[in-house]
């Protein structure tokens, strides 16, 4: 337990705002490299549970959230993917929203593997993408989101992580983030998303 709590902390993050007003502000872990010109997610190549190609384009003009899981997770997993059951109900309706579930498993975790496990809740597709591919790629832009992900055989399910999910605007900017496993926090992070929707899109 305590090095996965000390996993929650590594991230310290800036906060910006991109405006005087009162919307989300932008998240960073660094200043603007120019005026306006604030982190964005990197480049990204995945495979989804439906054997499509998954890029940043995939959610071109889309919010999005993010998490890091494997589907033989015995510890937090679960209670994340419960959670983002509740912001996939919630939000499967909306056009301008996905979800994107990383699997850090890529020994076990396999195209096939992933479309049994988004078969066995119910999940529609096209609002929320189960990827795997590189296992290099897919550790590296964990920190994108804030999230750590390590292969340790003394841990339970021989990974440890982080369970934060992350919201992402359609510019490619981070806007809020919160503990997975928290259903309070979850359910603020749910009206954050809904703020995001209604102000800027």
């Amino acid at each position: 337990m305590p090095k996965r709590t000390a996993l929650f902390s590594v991230a310290i993050l800036v906060l910006f705002s991109s405006c005087t007003t009162d919307r989300l502000p932008i998240l960073s872990k660094s200043l603007p490299s120019a005026p306006g010109q604030y982190q964005v997610i990197s480049a990204f190549s995945f495979i989804n549970q439906d054997s499509q190609l998954i890029t940043n384009q995939t959610f071109e003009g889309k919010a999005y959230v993010a998490d890091f899981f494997f589907t033989s997770c015995p510890t937090i997993c679960p209670v994340m993917t419960r959670e983002m059951m509740r912001i996939h109900e919630r939000f499967k309706a909306d056009d301008r929203f996905l979800l994107l579930s990383h699997s850090i498993d890529t020994k076990r975790d396999t195209v096939q593997r992933l479309k049994e496990y988004a078969e066995g809740l119910g999940v529609d597709g096209s609002a929320w993408h189960f990827v795997t591919g590189d296992r290099t790629e897919l550790f590296a832009i964990a920190d994108d989101y804030y999230n750590v992900v390590t292969e340790d055989a003394s841990a339970p399910g021989g990974y440890d992580h982080s369970g934060r999910f992350t919201l992402v605007d359609q510019n490619g900017h981070i806007r809020a983030y919160c503990n997975g496993t928290s259903s309070e926090e979850v359910a603020i992070f749910m009206n954050q998303i809904e703020k995001l929707l209604v102000d800027e899109y």
